[in-house]
Parts: structure tokens; C-alpha cells; sequence
């Protein structure tokens, strides 16, 4: 049976982690994780929902020893979690902060506790290959979540391919910082796995305004990489924050807008590279954003057209797996990505993306959010698009306006509604059922104003 380390080529005193209490080194992880097993109740899955990434990842390292399952929930939101929690009845909670609502209420809790340990083997615990170790959930921007079960090997071979596409280093002296929750499938792999494979280091925390990227940066001991989503970067681009020059950037969970990818490539001197993936999969190709529109596959990754649909495959994945997208495959392998099928709008004879017309729409000056979407309701025989748009100052007629340049009339949303912001999740995603909120709201007033 073919077996994989928890952790790659540290040595004992190697920086694992980094955050406001300093460092934490290889040995005292092994340490912690040897303890917190000990600790954990004879339960098939846990809700790992630890909002420290340290944390975190003991908690996710002690359920693989055990052989149980770590469930990554793909929203907070209470009844949302509610509805999880009913789906896996015997699972348990860990934490690192107090559990209050739904967790507390529904299932056990367990917070760990720091005690001494002074086992702590030379050699890292080996995980087999083919051990599910975790259920990722899709981000529900195209209704309900659907869960996605993970093997320790196909954790491993993704960090091992991404990092070696990215020219890192075993145990280079890079840590990682990260805007994107850990629980979420992006996160997961790049801010986890990437460290704890390639013998890196990550940083304990999750900043999120950008002053608070800027500051972590300028405080990071070594090099850095951040990993990131285009709203966060975005934001850091418009505050023009300051950060030690020559990291690296990774972006993920939404396409990048190439002008904003080459002024922070400008602002901070440091590239900007792109990761491609699903849940479903992982990730699945990478590209340097103002490079072009092509992606290539990471190494073991074939992106193959059958019949009508795509499909990625990999030696970790037991199936091909569908692609979610609309994509152009060269012979070399290379894509490039048109947009979510189910993304896909007619109208009037007419073919577009809401992805592009939304891509259209933060070109327009003033834009520094905005979103396209499709109404479920029709009117008549005449279907309009709507957009919401987060634009101080600006008037709708004012974005109209410039929009008009940008795409064709018969685009043009009716209505297009300013919004103080949009309901984005953790990563920077909008789930449909925030979305159709939005609109049962703006229906709501604009039937108390008639």
C-alpha cells in the first residue's frame, strides 16, 4: 500500500508557521498533532471550522491519524451550516473559539487543549494514498453545494504539481499568507497543502482589508507568497498598499482582469500567476495572468475534449471529471476558458456569458463592484438582464452610459441598481441564493414606491 508523509522535507527546527506569537517549527507540530489525537472522540467526520490556520491544520492532521474524515463547509451562514450539520448526524466539531449557534447545539464540540507532549518521532506519520481525508462543497453559486471527497493522494499530487509549476524550492524560505479561508477547496490546497508538502512555511492568519495584507507582508521574515482572490487583490491594487517587492502572487476562484493583474505586477514588482480549478478536481492549470488568455495543465493533468464537454484527467482521480466550463483545447493541451455553461444567456437570437458582460461592466470607470445576472422570473416574451453595482458617486444612467460602449444594446441590464456592496462570500464568490435575495429585495421597494 502505497503511503505519503503528513509533512515533506522539514527538519525538526524548520519554521512551519508564523503569526503573532511567532514561530511554531516542524517538531512542535508533530508534537501538537500527536496530542490533539489523543484528544479527538471515536466520530467518522468533524467540522474543522478552527479560523486559525495552525489550528487548523493540527486539526486536520490529528482526523487523518484517526482516519476521519474533515467536512469543509463552504459557507457560515447559520442555516446553511444548520443544513450540513443535519446531512453528516455523527460528526463532531473542532475549534479554536468558543462554538455558539448551530454547532454548539447540534453536535459535540472540541477545542484542544494545550498540553504537554513529549512524544514526537523523527519521521512523520505516513498516510495511505487512497484515504479519503476530506469533503470539499462547491461554493453554491449555481445552487445548492454539492460535496466532493478528497484522498490524501490527490491533496499531495496537487501541491506537488503546483508547486513545482511555480519553481518552489524544498524548504525554500517563503511563507505563505493567504486572504482565502482554508476550508474553502482553493485555500485548502495552496495555503495547506502547498507549505506542509514543499517544507515551506504559512502564516497563522487570514488579513483581509487591504492594510492588513500590507502589513503582514512588510512584517513576513522571509520571502512571501500570497495567495489570494481577484476582489482581494483588486482592493490592493485601488489602495496602492505597500509590500516588500519580489514575492510572489497566486490568484484563484474567479477569472482575473489582465489590467489588474499588470499594475500589481507594477505596484508590488512581483508576478502574478493564475491557478484554474473546480472542486470538483482541484486545481487543474495555471498561467502568468498578463502573459494571455491560455492555460497549461499542471504536470499529470490532461485536459481532454469528449464529445460536447471537456473533462480533466489525473492518475489521483478515480474518473475523468466534467469541466464546468466552456473551454478551446489545443493539441499541446493548453485551454482557454469562455465561461460557465451554466453561466450561459440567449437573448434575442443573441449569445453571451454573465461572466463577460460582468468583466465588461468593472471596466467601466467608477466601477469597483458589479455583477450581471439573469432574473428567474421572465416578463412577456422579452427576457432583460439585471446588474447590481457598487459605484460611489456614479448615477445608473452615468454607467449606462459608458457601458453602451463596451457591449452590445441588446445587453444592456434593465435594470442596473446601485448597491452599497455586494454580498460576497469569503472568497470573493456570489452564491445564488445571495444573489436572488438581493433581487427579493429590490423588488420589495420598488413595490413600496408604487
Amino acid at each position: 500500500m502505497r503511503e505519503v508523509p503528513l509533512i515533506g522535507p522539514y527538519q525538526r527546527d524548520d519554521l512551519l508557521a508564523w503569526g503573532q506569537e511567532g514561530g511554531r517549527t516542524a517538531a512542535q507540530f508533530l508534537r501538537d498533532v500527536y496530542s490533539l489525537a489523543d484528544q479527538l472522540p471515536d466520530r467518522p467526520t468533524v467540522f474543522n471550522l478552527a479560523a486559525n490556520r495552525y489550528e487548523f491544520l493540527v486539526g486536520f492532521a490529528a482526523a487523518m491519524m484517526r482516519g476521519q474524515v474533515t467536512l469543509l463547509p463552504h459557507s457560515r451562514v447559520p442555516h446553511l451550516l444548520r443544513e450540513m450539520i443535519r446531512d453528516y448526524p455523527d460528526s463532531y466539531a473542532y475549534v479554536d473559539h468558543e462554538a455558539t449557534g448551530a454547532v454548539s447545539e447540534l453536535m459535540p464540540v472540541l477545542r484542544r487543549q494545550h498540553s504537554a507532549c513529549d512524544l514526537c518521532p523523527s519521521d512523520p506519520p505516513l498516510i495511505p494514498w487512497d484515504q479519503e481525508v476530506a469533503i470539499a462543497f462547491t461554493s453554491g453559486t449555481m445552487g445548492k453545494p454539492v460535496p466532493n471527497r478528497k484522498t490524501w493522494g490527490a491533496l499531495t499530487s496537487v501541491a506537488q504539481a503546483t508547486g513545482a509549476r511555480l519553481g518552489i524550492k524544498e524548504r525554500e524560505r517563503i511563507i505563505i499568507v493567504a486572504t482565502v479561508p482554508h476550508q474553502h477547496m482553493f485555500g485548502l490546497e495552496a495555503s495547506v497543502m502547498l507549505p506542509i508538502v514543499h517544507g515551506l512555511a504559512m502564516h497563522e492568519g487570514r488579513p483581509l482589508f487591504p492594510a492588513d495584507v500590507g502589513n503582514v507582508l512588510m512584517a513576513v521574515p522571509e520571502r512571501w507568497l500570497l495567495v489570494t482572490t481577484p476582489i482581494h487583490l483588486r482592493a490592493c491594487v485601488v489602495e496602492g498598499i505597500t509590500v516588500p517587492k519580489r514575492g510572489l502572487i497566486l490568484s484563484a476562484t474567479a477569472p482575473l482582469a489582465r489590467d489588474v493583474a499588470r499594475e500589481a505586477e507594477r505596484q508590488f514588482q512581483s508576478e502574478v500567476r493564475e491557478i484554474f480549478g473546480f472542486a470538483e478536481a482541484g486545481s487543474v492549470a495555471e498561467r502568468r495572468t498578463v502573459a494571455g488568455d491560455w492555460w497549461r495543465p499542471l504536470d499529470g493533468v490532461r485536459v481532454e475534449q469528449e464529445g460536447t464537454v471537456c473533462v480533466v484527467r489525473a492518475p489521483y482521480l478515480p474518473e475523468p471529471v466534467p469541466v464546468p466550463d466552456r473551454l478551446s483545447v489545443a493539441p499541446n493541451g493548453e485551454f482557454m476558458v469562455h465561461g460557465r455553461k451554466a453561466d450561459e444567456v440567449h437573448i434575442a437570437g443573441y449569445r453571451v456569458s454573465l461572466g463577460e458582460l460582468t468583466s465588461k461592466l468593472l471596466q467601466v470607470e467608477g466601477v469597483q463592484d458589479g455583477v450581471f445576472v439573469m432574473p428567474d422570473e421572465q416578463c412577456g416574451l422579452v427576457t432583460r438582464l439585471m446588474a447590481f453595482v457598487v459605484a460611489p458617486g456614479k448615477s445608473s444612467e452615468e454607467i449606462l452610459r459608458q457601458l453602451r460602449t463596451h457591449i452590445d444594446p441588446v445587453f444592456l441590464p434593465r435594470p442596473l441598481v446601485c448597491v452599497p456592496k455586494l454580498p460576497r462570500n469569503e472568497t470573493g464568490k456570489l452564491p445564488r441564493e445571495a444573489i436572488d435575495e438581493m433581487m427579493r429585495q429590490w423588488r420589495e421597494e420598488k413595490s413600496c414606491e408604487q
